[in-house]
């Protein structure tokens, strides 16, 4: 009976949650998408890169949302589309109907007409200029991680219809010749965030491996299965003894977090589905998990942001690892009710009565705004899956 009902809730939430989402047409702010201000953009402060970090960060981080006196419009992002197509196909392979079919159609051919055509294969980007510490990503730059949840929703939609894997393998073309290896020797690779940029990102190069262990798995293409677990091993070396990933190698970026953790954990557990290398790469899927399932949540299902800090509790960390949670169930048996544990917290405490989800919830205040991409298209794909997961 409590299944049940547990069931009923996600339902419920998943219905209202896509039907706010479709009476905004799918389009919304992002936490990071201050520099599409048209105020800040008329003025000399949008050619410094400092003032742009600085003002992308004062609009993200502010209690009160700014982006209407500063001009920012309401827009779709490609990987809101790719995470929006993800739900629905796991919708489909739930309820397996003509209605749910041509939804996820209509969300890939969103996903094909945002793509960037001027690399040697598909790729897509932001719809917003991007500064973060280390580099300035103009508005649909391609990189890896919206371009890799593109690869994910089409390799998933293939079996709709055979034409999304060439689209993937195109994504692969634009790793293998347009990503900049970061780190390359005989045994190891880390591929590049952008073109034009040389980051070591753990979560970001893996993401990219899971593309070519995908698709190469699907198309018999080994060359790309053995880049992908050079790719692998150079994330794999990189653990650090206790089981857990910073973000990256640099020194600036030693912060572990939740959902980038997630991250590294979904895309190493789909590498090691196909990779002909397993048993290599296996026990430090299995170390990350459990320092992951040990230091980042609470026993009520509160997914805390860092291992060390609970603050600020985010949406986006929770629907992550909630689909990671089901990723890993074989892992682990106890994992599916814990991503039913994450799911019931955080519809307790970060739903809103309409329907969509807060973005972040900080230790003196909630930060009520609906962002598109972070929160609605992250908290619809882990509830479709969880739906899923429970039929």
């Amino acid at each position: 009976m409590k299944e049940d009902s547990s069931q009923s809730l996600f339902q419920t939430a998943y219905d209202e949650l896509f039907s706010w989402c479709r009476q905004h047409d799918f389009a919304g702010h992002d936490p990071f998408d201050a520099l599409n201000s048209r105020i800040f953009q008329a003025t000399p402060l949008a050619q410094s890169s400092n003032a742009r970090f600085v003002w992308t960060q004062l609009v993200k981080r502010s209690p009160a949302d700014v982006r209407a006196l500063a001009r920012v419009p309401a827009e779709r992002n490609a990987k809101g589309i790719a995470l929006f197509a993800l739900a629905q196909i796991a919708d489909y392979r739930r309820v397996k109907t003509k209605e749910a079919a041509t939804r996820v159609h209509e969300f890939l051919s969103w996903l094909m007409a945002m793509r960037v055509d001027r690399y040697s294969g598909a790729a897509w980007g932001y719809n917003f200029d991007w500064q973060s510490r280390n580099f300035f990503a103009p508005r649909n730059t391609p990189t890896i991680v919206p371009t890799a949840f593109a690869a994910r929703a089409l390799i998933e939609g293939q079996d709709l219809q055979g034409e999304y894997l060439r689209s993937a393998r195109s994504v692969c073309d634009f790793i293998l010749k347009d990503l900049p290896r970061s780190v390359e020797t005989e045994r190891e690779v880390c591929f590049s965030y952008a073109p034009q940029s040389d980051t070591r990102i753990f979560n970001a190069s893996l993401l990219a491996a899971e593309v070519l262990a995908s698709v190469g798995e699907l198309t018999g293409e080994t060359e790309l299965l053995e880049l992908a677990e050079r790719a692998t091993r150079y994330v794999v070396n990189n653990q650090q003894p206790d089981g857990s990933w910073s973000y990256g190698a640099d020194p600036k970026q030693a912060w572990k977090d939740n959902f980038h953790t997630a991250y590294v954990l979904f895309s190493l557990k789909r590498i090691l589905d196909v990779s002909t290398v397993k048993d290599e790469f296996q026990p430090a899927l299995e170390r990350g998990y459990e320092f992951w399932k040990t230091h980042f949540f609470l026993a009520d299902g509160w997914p805390k942001y860092y291992d060390d800090d609970p603050y600020p509790v985010d949406t986006h960390a929770a629907a992550s690892a909630i689909v990671t949670f089901l990723e890993c169930r074989d892992l682990d048996g106890d994992a599916p009710r814990l991503a039913q544990n994450v799911a019931n917290w955080t519809i307790r405490n970060l739903r809103d009565n309409r329907g969509f989800f807060y973005y972040q919830k900080r230790r003196f205040y909630t930060v009520r705004k609906p962002y598109m991409r972070w929160t609605q298209a992250w908290m619809l794909y882990a509830l479709s899956r969880l739906l899923e997961a429970l039929n």
